[in-house]
């Protein structure tokens, strides 16, 4: 169904809606069975640094499993290392993984448009050469806090390409893979395109990185089988800040802002001004947008009164940023602020205004 035209409230209704059917879907049993099971054969923990951009959903443009993927979103894909929330958040879940006794990638992507750069990304003013760029000194960033061998944790600069949801990966040797120009009789080869790209890689790593690329495959080719010009523009009607958005696998509904930038401010800014475009080019209704916070927790009693009380702040700080910059879209901003169980992924909302 195309939420995009329908008014705000059923938007709103869909969203809820959506997060509890998802919830119960993760939930299930044959859910937590396909997950369990995918891990024990691809044990190997991704996560993708990506930007806020809703058109970015790397879980439906790989047919991964919902889950699987741990995200880390921000205006342009820009990330600091040296961030003090961001540094502490991506620490402790290597360092979970490790425990765990596995491995860890990192996809740091970059985005853009091959049919229309000003469908690029907006945080880099449409330049794709910086956004790149500044992928590259992520990636010298985690090889300096978690190694350079890559033993365990291994940094990839990847690109996307929004027109067909394509991956480009890009291998140590200088060499690049882009998806959209293999075709169907050269799928027997991308085991020795990977080796040949990473060959510091272990194997493990390898086998788990295929499915990413061959599901990606398949991916490209259904959308080049749709009509996908409204998909490929931005038509995001809600801005989400903060952590526990992996619900919305819908693409190309929210900006989603992850909480690690020490300068919140023009991440928040820069999704309103979308919002506003989006409105006044018709792309979605001008009756409203939803403001949404959320952060995660692991446990009741202090774990989770502590993720409501920086949920609220987070909505606070958004609405009067918001307010303050553009006044008269803030007169139609919706505002929900929520906290997301992440052993169920249950989405329980706190209070609107």
């Amino acid at each position: 169904m195309d939420i995009h035209h329908k008014p705000i409230q059923q938007r709103i209704e869909w969203l809820i809606e959506h997060a509890s059917s998802h919830s119960a879907i993760y939930s299930s049993p044959g859910s937590w069975l396909a997950r369990t099971r995918y891990l024990a054969e691809h044990p190997t923990s991704i996560a993708v640094l990506k930007c806020m951009d809703g058109r970015i959903n790397i879980p439906v443009a790989t047919n991964t499993p919902q889950g699987i993927i741990q995200p880390f979103r921000n205006l342009g894909g820009i990330f600091d290392l040296g961030w003090p929330h961001l540094g502490e958040v991506l620490a402790g879940y290597i360092q979970d993984v490790v425990t765990d006794g596995r491995r860890a990638m990192a996809l740091i992507t970059y985005h853009f448009s091959k049919g229309d750069p000003q469908r690029g990304c907006a945080g880099f003013n449409y330049d794709t050469e910086a956004a790149k760029a500044h992928t590259y000194q992520i990636k010298r960033q985690v090889e300096e806090v978690f190694g350079v061998d890559h033993k365990t944790v291994y940094p990839i600069v990847c690109g996307f390409e929004t027109d067909e949801d394509a991956l480009i990966l890009h291998g140590t040797t200088g060499e690049q893979l882009n998806m959209a120009e293999i075709g169907s009789d050269d799928r027997d080869m991308l085991p020795q395109r990977l080796e040949a790209l990473f060959p510091d890689m272990s194997g493990q790593m390898r086998q788990d990185l295929l499915p990413l690329i061959v599901g990606n495959l398949d991916h490209i080719e259904e959308a080049r089988q749709m009509e996908r010009e409204l998909d490929i523009v931005h038509r995001e009607w809600m801005i989400c800040l903060g952590r526990g958005f992996d619900f919305l696998h819908t693409p190309n509904q929210a900006l989603i802002i992850g909480p690690y930038s020490p300068s919140l401010a023009d991440p928040i800014l820069k999704a309103a001004g979308i919002i506003e475009s989006n409105m006044r080019a018709g792309r979605i209704p001008d009756d409203g947008f939803l403001l949404l916070a959320s952060v995660p927790y692991q446990d009741v009693g202090v774990d989770r009164a502590r993720a409501e009380v920086k949920s609220r702040f987070l909505c606070d700080f958004a609405a009067d940023q918001i307010r303050t910059t553009y006044p008269e879209l803030a007169r139609r901003m919706f505002v929900k602020t929520a906290v997301l169980n992440w052993q169920s992924h249950a989405l329980e909302m706190l209070f609107e205004s």
